[in-house]
């Protein structure tokens, strides 16, 4: 067979496949990966606060006593500050409904915001909450943090973008991976004694990874801290929050009714009591 034509053919397979994925639903990964090493810790609950069932978190951090949290949804998208034990709104910012809010970090007296399509994020005042101005990067937007030197931006793949932060430009990438594997879907980011903490969408894991190699370090199951009945109509895990001068974790996900503060524990340990 001529040369042309095999290639020909090649691109006809390769369009079909193609052509063939597309609509079909997202497969959600095994966590862990078969022939992972590291650790699956699990954790328990030393306190829940109520939280808003009806905010779809997608950014969730700790500053100067409270929570300050972004949610998602086109209409619905808001930057909120919270009071943690009463799961009040104290102060809240809406984005235009055009938008679709995404993951969120503090840096110095701002805070950043992303958005999910639109290439474009938002940064604020920490007091006011006040849109100072906007700043741009290529592909979806999903989660933030931050460590001293970076923020630290995921899209949704195995990859996390680290930015300047003060021009808010990408410097470099790193892939994640566990047993040689992408782990891909990587979701809202925490920064957390060192590591960076990332929900795994659609599952109840979150992954510790190495800032520098990009190897998992260790996998936190959270499955079970809401009840089936709990969990019937909510949406996944998704928002990590650290407070490091208590060491205290919180969790909560999309549309879930609690926010919980967590201890990781490893080994088999059982959960706490709600």
């Amino acid at each position: 067979m001529p040369r042309v034509s095999r290639l020909i053919i090649m691109s006809l397979l390769l369009a079909t496949n193609a052509a063939a994925l597309i609509g079909q639903p997202h497969q959600v990964q095994r966590l862990p990966f078969v022939g992972s090493r590291v650790p699956v810790s699990r954790y328990v609950i030393t306190h829940v606060y109520p939280h808003d069932p009806h905010a779809f978190t997608q950014g969730l951090e700790y500053r100067d006593g409270a929570l300050f949290e972004g949610t998602g949804r086109n209409g619905e998208s808001t930057l909120r500050k919270v009071e943690i034990a009463t799961g009040r709104v104290l102060q809240r910012a809406s984005i235009p409904a055009d938008y679709f809010g995404e993951g969120i970090t503090t840096w110095g007296q701002t805070i950043l915001q992303l958005t999910w399509k639109s290439e474009i994020g938002f940064v604020y005042d920490r007091t006011t909450l006040k849109q100072l101005r906007t700043f741009r990067y290529n592909g979806e937007g999903w989660g933030l943090t931050h460590n001293a030197t970076h923020v630290i931006m995921s899209d949704g793949s195995a990859s996390l973008r680290f930015l300047d932060p003060r021009t808010l430009t990408e410097t470099h990438r790193l892939l994640v991976t566990d047993a040689g594997i992408p782990v891909r879907d990587l979701n809202e980011l925490e920064w957390v004694n060192g590591e960076i903490y990332a929900n795994v969408w659609q599952t109840d894991f979150v992954a510790r990874i190495s800032p520098t190699s990009g190897r998992v370090l260790g996998w936190i199951d959270l499955s079970g801290l809401l009840s089936p009945a709990e969990r019937g109509g909510t949406d996944v895990l998704n928002g990590i929050a650290y407070d490091p001068a208590r060491n205290r974790l919180f969790v909560t996900g999309k549309l879930w009714p609690k926010l919980f503060e967590i201890q990781v524990v490893s080994g088999s340990a059982q959960k706490g009591v709600r």
